[in-house]
């Protein structure tokens, strides 16, 4: 079952086109990789997909409805890149903030609050103030607030940005466990290694194209790092002679 289809998107910025048709699809419970090297306009097209910003062209089913319904909305969490948080509540007030948006409250709340702190490694600095979280800090409490709603389908810019080797490591198990639970992860990455470990399949965006769709990460012939760079040699090379052979 397709929990998020996306055809066809095309977007201008300041007078330039920067994506082409971009299509692809994302299955339920899985965890979907969407790589492209920087600058590449991945997170442009999660914005799209998220109605931050209007495509000029496109077609978007989130949860088999046409584009990002209030009722989808109830069901999707967003951590962007750069989160800006609140720096004067403490962690607990930041994600009982974000809680009561899906009508948690009480103890219901409370205990939901405990259970991500306890699982993105903050539940000490839980009533430290955000102005004092470290960079990594504050992309836990990131991440922590994306899933206060249980969502059924996730959606993460970069995630393991800034994270030092430990930190990756706890994201990534928290995902695993998320996809093995029922939640379906589409996530914005260059750090290929990150990827090779977790995700069921991938997509490569290079230069405003979509060049690789829907690739099942265990069926590559060879390391992802090797796939991912011959991939984009091969665009890259097509773009300067596109006469020449795809």
């Amino acid at each position: 079952m397709k929990i998020l289809e996306v055809q066809k998107i095309d977007k201008t910025l300041a007078k330039k086109q920067v994506l082409f048709g971009v299509d692809f699809s994302v299955k339920k419970g899985e965890i979907y990789g969407f790589l492209g090297p920087n600058g590449a306009w991945k997170t442009t097209t999660m914005k799209c997909i998220l109605g931050l910003i209007k495509p000029e062209s496109w077609s978007i089913k989130v949860l088999g409805q046409d584009g990002l319904t209030i009722e989808a909305k109830k069901r999707i969490g967003f951590m962007p890149e750069n989160t800006y948080l609140y720096k004067y509540l403490t962690g607990r007030e930041f994600l009982r903030f974000n809680g009561s948006f899906f009508g948690l409250k009480g103890e219901e709340l409370e205990t939901r609050i405990d259970e991500l702190l306890h699982e993105v490694g903050l539940f000490e600095a839980g009533n430290t103030y955000l102005k004092n979280y470290s960079k990594w800090m504050l992309q836990r409490v990131g991440l922590a607030q994306s899933i206060i709603n249980k969502p059924e389908l996730l959606f993460l810019d970069e995630p393991m940005s800034g994270l030092d080797p430990i930190g990756r490591k706890m994201v990534k198990d928290l995902l695993v466990k998320l996809r093995d639970s029922g939640t379906t992860i589409f996530f914005n990455t260059h750090i290929l290694a990150d990827v090779e470990s977790i995700c069921d399949r991938i997509s490569i965006i290079n230069k405003w194209y979509l060049i690789v769709e829907g690739e099942k990460v265990e069926k590559l012939k060879g390391t992802l790092e090797n796939f991912f760079i011959e991939k984009v040699e091969e665009h890259d090379e097509y773009l300067k002679n596109p006469d020449t052979k795809k």
